[in-house]
């Protein structure tokens, strides 16, 4: 079966952005592209984490409402979450309301804090395990790669962070490059993978 799959415009995309309405969008303009900014990286492991188990349309339709329910994803406001904030989002229907998760995500924010203090930002240390251009498209779930970073993550105390999900967010986040061969974005984001300049 062909990874790609002509859109309505007649182009051919990564087959699962065809899966559900939401995903064309989703997958031209975010999916694969490189972020530095901080806020977004940690929302994006906050939201994968929060996808483990389910399929990414349930955290994508719901992604507005996480950002409300989590202060926009800013780790300083998350790590001051309480309590009555935990109760708060248990009864929130906009979001997935998974106990540990939750937790963890508020655990994960005084991480990210500690990170940015030893590192200088989340990207800093994110970018460090960026992939190769040469790596082989859609071939796996994980890599070595995603693996060291789940390993230093859990070593530095992160919560619901399996190489899995590590792998979702590098390509998510642009520190691979997973387009399919073919794909009419793929050079797109190899382009903006090329002029990226990661933080140091």
């Amino acid at each position: 079966m062909s990874a790609t799959l002509l859109g309505p415009d007649g182009r051919p995309r990564c087959r699962w952005c065809a899966a559900a309405p939401e995903f064309p969008a989703y997958h031209d303009h975010e999916w694969g592209f490189p972020v530095a900014d901080d806020i977004r990286l940690f929302e994006k492991l906050c939201l994968e984490s929060f996808q483990s188990g389910l399929s990414w349309r349930t955290i994508l339709t719901k992604r507005e409402g996480f950002r409300a329910a989590f202060a926009g994803f800013d780790p300083a406001a998350v790590a001051r979450f309480d309590a009555g904030d935990i109760a708060r989002l248990l009864a929130d229907p906009g979001i997935v309301r998974h106990r540990g998760k939750i937790e963890a995500v508020i655990h994960n924010a005084s991480r990210a804090l500690e990170m940015i203090a030893a590192e200088g930002s989340l990207a800093a240390f994110f970018w460090r395990y960026e992939e190769p251009a040469s790596a082989v498209p859609q071939s796996r779930s994980t890599s070595a790669t995603s693996e060291a970073l789940s390993r230093e993550l859990r070593r530095r105390g992160w919560k619901f962070l399996g190489p899995t999900t590590a792998y979702a967010f590098m390509q998510a986040m642009g520190l691979i490059n997973d387009h399919a061969e073919g794909c009419v974005i793929r050079p797109e984001v190899a382009e903006a993978r090329a002029a990226f300049r990661p933080p140091v």
